[in-house]
């Protein structure tokens, strides 16, 4: 965890969204730090809290899936996260969130900062 903000500081956490293509571009769209909202048939928001293991989904997930894969970066408060349990998805690094789609604009408002793209993958041409 990492202390953000000025005045009083903010505990924030890092974690990480593996996206395809069309995410980056609606939370660019939308102006501000927010996730768009779930499709019907994505009850959960699933960010990452490794590095890695989101790499892993961008590149070997989503990559053959839709051709590319990007890897998201962004901060949240720390405090507000306490109410998601982490959850083992495999390994060790294999960590992550569960967001009900219900809860996702709150958990928006809680985001601090920018979400960026740190990395991209591409299917070879």
């Amino acid at each position: 965890m990492t202390e953000t903000g000025t005045g009083p500081k903010t505990r924030t956490t890092t974690l990480w969204r593996p996206t395809v293509p069309e995410e980056p571009a609606l939370v660019e769209a939308s102006g501000r730090p927010a996730w768009p909202p779930r499709l019907p048939e994505q009850p959960i928001f699933h960010p990452v809290l490794k590095e890695d293991y989101a790499v892993r989904i961008a590149r070997d997930w989503n990559v053959p899936a839709s051709g590319s894969g990007y890897v998201t970066r962004f901060q949240v408060d720390a405090d507000f996260l306490e109410r998601y349990p982490v959850r083992r998805a495999g390994g060790e690094t294999i960590l992550e969130l569960w967001v009900p789609a219900e809860e996702l604009a709150e958990f928006n408002r809680h985001i601090v900062g920018r979400i960026e793209v740190v990395r991209e993958f591409h299917a070879q041409a």
